[in-house]
């Protein structure tokens, strides 16, 4: 028998020991799919939680969301790699969910929905089935490179000449470090470079450094800093964990530009990850950033769910502007 609740208080998850089993590193694994991830949204970005759980006996699918008013999105930011459903390969139990939250909410918006995994496909078809009104389409990208059993000195033969030019002339000049552990120093080393550096503002500084904290403590860290005649001028957050290695943060000086130092560290994280721990695969996140496809090989797309209760005169607008979308789309492929 399916029962679908719905938990604004994480600390209910937590105390659900299979539920909560369901949601950690023994069955998870990556970050963004983890109950400490939510939590950390939660306790660090201020971002209120209401987490679906469709359930089965020891069976689940959890949709992690927040919002009120009727009106729910995902449970993620601009940390998030990713956003998907969690759930066993059963359909049943995320077609239940889908049909529950029809008492829930009137519009519900996921960004960032993989689907070389089928979670798109698979989000769209519960909806669909439950009556809602269903919008996909492309939102981000994706860079990823698969090792396929090559090393790095394999690897490295096939970037671009550019590339190869510039850590051939540079590497001498550049020294790296990579930790597998937190280092306040080290830490202290990337805030002071990030100010300095071309990104904007740290979108929420405590929240990076809770995770760096908790993935060092579990061993998936892989912290990178470079220096130049002793002075740290570029730093990268990666995590390594079930076969892949994520790229989370990278930032450089921008006084230390002339000896690309970020483009240095990279390649001697990327050694690291290949050669020492054998990953199958690097995610280079969400952006199109030119400087990612001398790195990448793969792109995939990310989507946006849009999801309305169709007779809801709160979304007839919307379902207005989305039929004209639509025509106006077939109108150009005619």
């Amino acid at each position: 028998m399916v029962n679908v609740d719905y938990h604004r208080d994480l600390k209910q998850v937590q105390s659900d020991g299979q539920l909560a089993l369901w949601l950690s590193e023994s069955n998870q694994r990556a970050p963004f799919d983890r109950l400490e991830w939510f939590s950390m949204l939660a306790d660090h970005c201020g971002i209120a939680p209401l987490m679906a759980v469709a359930r089965d006996g020891n069976e689940f699918a959890v949709l992690p969301l927040t919002g009120k008013s009727g009106e729910l999105s995902a449970l993620s930011n601009w940390y998030s790699f990713r956003f998907r459903q969690i759930s066993a390969k059963s359909d049943t139990l995320l077609a239940a969910l889908a049909s529950d939250l029809r008492k829930r909410a009137h519009r519900v918006t996921l960004h960032g929905v993989p689907d070389e995994d089928g979670s798109a496909a698979r989000l769209e078809q519960a909806f669909g089935k439950a009556g809602w009104m269903v919008s996909r389409t492309r939102c981000d990208t994706n860079h990823v490179l698969l090792i396929a059993g090559r090393s790095y000195d394999e690897y490295i033969a096939s970037r671009p000449g550019p590339l190869r030019t510039t850590l051939k002339r540079k590497s001498g000049k550049v020294t790296t470090t990579v930790l597998d552990r937190f280092d306040a120093e080290a830490w202290a080393a990337y805030e002071d470079i990030y100010a300095e550096s071309w990104k904007t503002a740290e979108g929420n500084p405590d929240f990076l450094r809770a995770f760096a904290m908790a993935e060092g403590q579990a061993g998936r860290l892989r912290l990178g800093v470079a220096h130049v005649d002793g002075e740290a001028v570029a730093a990268q957050m990666w995590t390594v964990e079930g076969g892949t290695a994520w790229i989370h943060k990278l930032a450089h000086r921008e006084s230390a530009k002339p000896f690309s130092p970020g483009s240095v560290l990279s390649a001697a994280l990327f050694r690291h990850v290949i050669d020492i721990d054998r990953v199958g695969q690097i995610d280079f996140g969400t952006g199109d950033d030119p400087y990612k496809r001398d790195w990448m090989e793969i792109v995939r797309p990310r989507y946006r769910l849009e999801m309305y209760r169709p007779l809801d005169p709160r979304n007839w607008l919307h379902i207005a502007k989305l039929g004209a979308r639509r025509l106006a789309a077939a109108a150009k492929r005619g």
